[in-house]
């Protein structure tokens, strides 16, 4: 079995990247998807509303990111209750899985939460802030809560050195898919 993490900056293609990777490939792991479905949890929903004395938790999310943006800190104590539980589902997915050729794994922050050791291949998937910024923004139109976030990422040179492959995704999808069958097509 091959295990493959795709990384990268904040809105600099991983999705896309990695969607594509796995394609009629493996099965893929997304960090992002595990937290979505956290969120979707009702116990989950009440430790955080606990945790960050939240009354409606119904609109937890929204609540979570004004307190971000008041208390940086409160990143940190959000990653110490979300990182183990994805870390479990990350683990639940790849004993499910362990008979597959190719596993692939999006995770954001790979090589922040030192998971390097956990993967045959890592490839960093790069653009620069401005662009990075633009595609933020059709999500989220929060300069603000991108730069916070966007703050709490490793240099961009230092976490490429823990990476195996680098893919720049600053033009078009094309470009990008072709770029990223030029390194899965070694591992086929």
């Amino acid at each position: 079995m091959i295990k493959i993490g795709i990384t990268g900056s904040l809105a600099s293609g991983k999705t896309t990247a990695s969607k594509y990777l796995s394609s009629k490939r493996g099965p893929l792991f997304s960090a992002d998807v595990a937290v979505k479905e956290l969120y979707q949890d009702k116990r989950f929903r009440s430790l955080i509303s606990k945790k960050f004395k939240i009354k409606n938790s119904s609109k937890i999310k929204e609540s979570i990111k004004k307190l971000i943006l008041i208390k940086k800190s409160n990143i940190s104590k959000l990653e110490k209750l979300i990182h183990p539980l994805v870390r479990k589902k990350m683990k639940k997915f790849t004993i499910k899985n362990r008979r597959k050729k190719m596993l692939f794994y999006e995770i954001p922050l790979l090589v922040e939460s030192k998971l390097m050791r956990f993967f045959n291949i890592i490839i960093f998937i790069k653009s620069r802030k401005k662009l990075r910024l633009k595609r933020f923004k059709i999500n989220s139109d929060d300069k603000k809560l991108f730069n916070l976030l966007d703050s709490k990422q490793m240099n961009v040179r230092k976490k490429i050195k823990f990476c195996d492959y680098v893919v720049v995704n600053e033009k078009n999808l094309k470009i990008l898919k072709k770029k990223l069958s030029t390194i899965i097509a070694k591992y086929e």
